[in-house]
């Protein structure tokens, strides 16, 4: 039963056919002028690949952060704080066209309203995927939570390493940036404090 699924998968992949064509003709003539043969056999697709890679490490700009919230709020009492911690962030540098990755740490605390947990992850996605630098991300996401459920306050902590900072320039292999933004009840020492502790030991 499992060979037989495996033998009937069929890869989906649905791309822009005018901007795919339309970077990988811009591609096509960047590989030529770093020296390479585009015809040779390795590389006689490889810009039709960057052309389908970069539409999908973009395809935030497709994306509505704010609706993606609004989507899924439910009217709730609870006042105490929400976590959403270790979401996994991929995102583009926007200075060197390399990426930066990490995680993200997220929490709210509700003012009437709660939202579906999967949004959040969602809404890091729809501003990661985009060309990026991590402190506007970080702002990005607290600000389309606190617009989205206007709650008592919001905190986005990310800790990301950038590949133009550990392949080029500095060469810095293990340095990790660390951004954060905080509104509302976030802004009090006694909270923030509480919020950091929830994220960075792990509960058993």
């Amino acid at each position: 039963m499992i060979a037989n699924k495996i033998k009937s998968y069929e890869k989906v992949e649905v791309y822009d056919t005018e901007m795919t064509d339309s970077l990988s003709e811009n591609y096509s003539a960047i590989i030529e002028s770093l020296g390479e043969d585009i015809n040779r056999e390795g590389l006689e697709k490889t810009p039709e690949r960057i052309a389908k890679a970069m539409q999908f490490l973009t395809h935030g700009y497709g994306l509505d952060p704010l609706e993606i919230l609004k989507s899924a709020l439910f009217t709730e009492d609870h006042t105490q704080m929400i976590v959403v911690k270790d979401i996994e962030v991929y995102s583009m540098c926007e200075h060197h066209m390399l990426p930066f990755f990490g995680k993200a740490h997220v929490a709210y605390i509700p003012n009437g309203k709660i939202v579906g947990l999967s949004k959040i992850p969602r809404i890091v996605d729809a501003f990661a995927r985009r060309m990026q630098v991590q402190e506007r991300l970080t702002d990005q996401i607290k600000d389309c939570i606190q617009e989205a459920l206007n709650p008592l306050g919001v905190a986005v902590v990310i800790e990301a390493q950038h590949m133009c900072m550990q392949m080029r320039g500095i060469q810095k292999q293990n340095s990790v940036t660390t951004t954060s933004s905080f509104t509302g009840a976030f802004e009090k020492d006694k909270t923030r404090k509480e919020f950091i502790s929830l994220v960075s030991n792990k509960l058993s």
